[in-house]
């Protein structure tokens, strides 16, 4: 296919394709308005430490004890605290090599092609593990504030009932469990669920009228992604062994996404020495995804980008706070993220 040959290979014009491929994971997420686009930080970014981590103001709220009118009381004054939010770019890149053997020996397969046509996929579960990554990071933070944080969002629970969602929001943000949104689980607890009839899945009709469940479904209002992705931990006990099931829950605004770019997104180079000839697609992507009113820290982080395992290292997130030596942080309530973890 010539499209692929990297004499007239088109980085701009394979991008704009790549993005109309469907992407479920992150277009479930983005319609559940649990991760927003903020492309307002990217041109922040040029200005900060290089553009790889940014620190960006959060006006805090009016507050204090409202003091007696009797004609004998001062009024006095407080005023409004101020905290930071830091985040970090994440870039990532991959590449995949074809050889031209393979078209000759199956009559003419392009797997490049294919390739090319799973690219978007490719980056839409990389996109799904960082948030994964970064949400373990949250839950192992440590420090008093930030550990009421995890103890208010965890909930857990033997098994997933009809009142466990519920019950999880409200003892993480109480009157706000309106703003949840979304529920990404695994899929033993998607199918426990769905035999107890409290999850019904959404349809899908093709062009060939035959309708189907699609890995999207409902539970109390919000929608739900079924990833077997999701965490798990192995229990052995003296009663029977079990697994535990971590289910994420996501509010409007749980995460903001800025995609900070590359300067080559997608470039195309051929070899005709190696192995009788072969192609190579390389693929890079820069993204921020921050968490709402929790802070990347760099405390330990080698490189201008995160590893996976940096972002799941605790010491690397906290609450937003005001930076001074008696900290002020942010009110848990506030942050739409939670977790439940369940037998099944």
């Amino acid at each position: 296919m010539e499209l692929f040959d990297s004499k007239i290979f088109n980085g701009e014009l394979f991008g704009k394709y790549v993005d109309t491929i469907p992407k479920l994971k992150r277009n479930e997420l983005l319609k559940s308005r649990a991760v927003v686009r903020n492309d307002r930080i990217k041109d922040m970014m040029s200005e900060q430490t290089g553009g790889y981590y940014i620190t960006t103001p959060i006006t805090g709220r009016i507050g204090g004890e409202a003091l007696n009118y009797d004609g004998q009381t001062d009024i006095t004054a407080t005023g409004i605290d101020t905290y930071s939010q830091s985040r970090v770019v994440i870039g990532r890149a991959k590449a995949w090599t074809e050889k031209d053997f393979s078209y000759d020996i199956t009559g003419g397969k392009n797997f490049m092609d294919e390739v090319a046509k799973q690219v978007a996929g490719y980056w839409d579960d990389v996109g799904q593990g960082l948030l994964l990554s970064i949400l373990k990071g949250i839950f192992s933070m440590t420090g008093t504030a930030n550990k009421e944080f995890i103890e208010k969002h965890t909930s857990e629970e033997d098994s997933f009932g009809e009142t466990t969602l519920n019950n999880a929001l409200q003892k993480a943000v109480g009157q706000e469990k309106a703003r949840f949104s979304l529920a990404i689980m695994h899929s033993q607890i998607a199918t426990n669920l769905e035999n107890i009839q409290l999850l019904e899945y959404f349809k899908y009709t093709d062009k060939d009228g035959i309708t189907r469940n699609l890995a999207i479904g409902s539970i109390n209002g919000r929608a739900v992604l079924i990833d077997d992705s999701m965490p798990t931990e192995d229990v052995v006990d003296p009663g029977g062994d079990f697994t535990k099931y971590t289910t994420y829950v996501l509010g409007a605004g749980a995460f903001e996404y800025t995609d900070a770019g590359v300067k080559v997104p997608y470039e195309m180079s051929r070899n005709p020495s190696v192995n009788g000839g072969e192609d190579t697609l390389y693929s890079r992507q820069r993204g921020c995804f921050a968490p709402y009113g929790i802070s990347f820290t760099r405390k330990s982080m080698a490189t201008l980008s995160p590893t996976n395992t940096e972002l799941e290292n605790g010491s690397n997130w906290e609450l937003v706070n005001n930076g001074q030596s008696s900290k002020e942080y942010i009110d848990h309530k506030a942050i739409p993220i939670a977790r439940i973890i369940t037998r099944g």
